[in-house]
């Protein structure tokens, strides 16, 4: 898998991103899941799964695909009936991400001889992302979920563990925008020829793993001291915005009183 510049259970509405929460160690800190009681004598249907496309069928895909590109972005079939191509993969991270420390940029030598300089230093730091950007990935038809995301935090030089990231497929129905989570072992680039290249049918996602309940095993220490300090600036920020606040109505009330004051009650 080659990197450039530049979801399968349960659905959740962009809306649902929109309320008043803090994102630190978990977005779920202000929300409480749903017991769901089991249905009694509930018989399930075991759906079948579909037969794997054949090489034939994966050609003619591939053909209907291409004719859709505009750019130079193509799928190629290979003799053993794998096939390669592109996606974008939007990052959407919230929470900020454990790097290397004084560390310089990768290079084109070490991309190549796949040099991993998070390996240099025991030194690490914390800061966020930019919101939404996009990185493009040059994967194979074998290429799982798991290989993608693992291959997109060696890119920026995220030391965080994998687990705590998910990859989701945005889609748009009915106006909304759904992101659904897709299993470790799917494969991304199967999806994106059955969508076709237009992204505004099918995009690709990375955000952090939601799953309700935090993982603390998965932190290091330095990475739980890193989540009270943030928590510590929250909570000031919050404080700080509601002393403005009260302060403002204060000063008002204090300006009404002055200008009634000469007048009769």
């Amino acid at each position: 898998m080659t990197i450039g510049g530049s979801m399968s259970s349960g659905y959740c509405s962009l809306d649902e991103d929109l309320e008043d929460c803090f994102f630190t160690a978990k977005t779920s800190f202000f929300r409480s899941t749903p017991c769901k009681v089991p249905a009694k004598n509930v018989t399930k249907t075991v759906e079948e799964k579909p037969e794997p496309p054949t090489v034939e069928e994966i050609k003619k895909k591939i053909e209907k695909y291409n004719a859709k590109v505009t750019n130079c972005l193509l799928m190629k079939l290979n003799e053993d009936g794998t096939y390669t191509g592109f996606i974008k993969v939007h990052l959407k991270l919230r929470r900020p991400v454990t790097v290397p420390a004084g560390i310089r940029p990768q290079s084109i030598y070490d991309a190549l001889k796949e040099v991993n300089l998070a390996d240099m230093t025991d030194k690490r730091t914390s800061f966020y992302l930019p919101l939404d950007a996009i990185k493009q990935l040059h994967i194979s038809s074998t290429t799982t979920v798991s290989e993608v995301i693992q291959g997109l935090l060696k890119k920026f030089m995220v030391v965080d563990n994998p687990q705590k990231f998910a990859l989701f497929k945005e889609m748009r129905k009915d106006g909304q925008v759904l992101f659904q989570k897709l299993p470790l072992t799917e494969y991304p680039l199967y999806l994106r020829l059955l969508a076709g290249p237009d992204t505004d049918v099918l995009s690709f996602v990375l955000k952090e793993n939601e799953t309700g309940e935090v993982e603390w095993d998965a932190f290091s220490i330095p990475e739980l001291q890193n989540f009270l300090m943030i928590l510590d600036k929250e909570e000031k920020d919050k404080i700080q915005q509601v002393q403005r606040k009260y302060e403002k109505f204060k000063q008002r009330l204090q300006q009404t009183l002055k200008e009634a004051g000469g007048k009769p009650g």
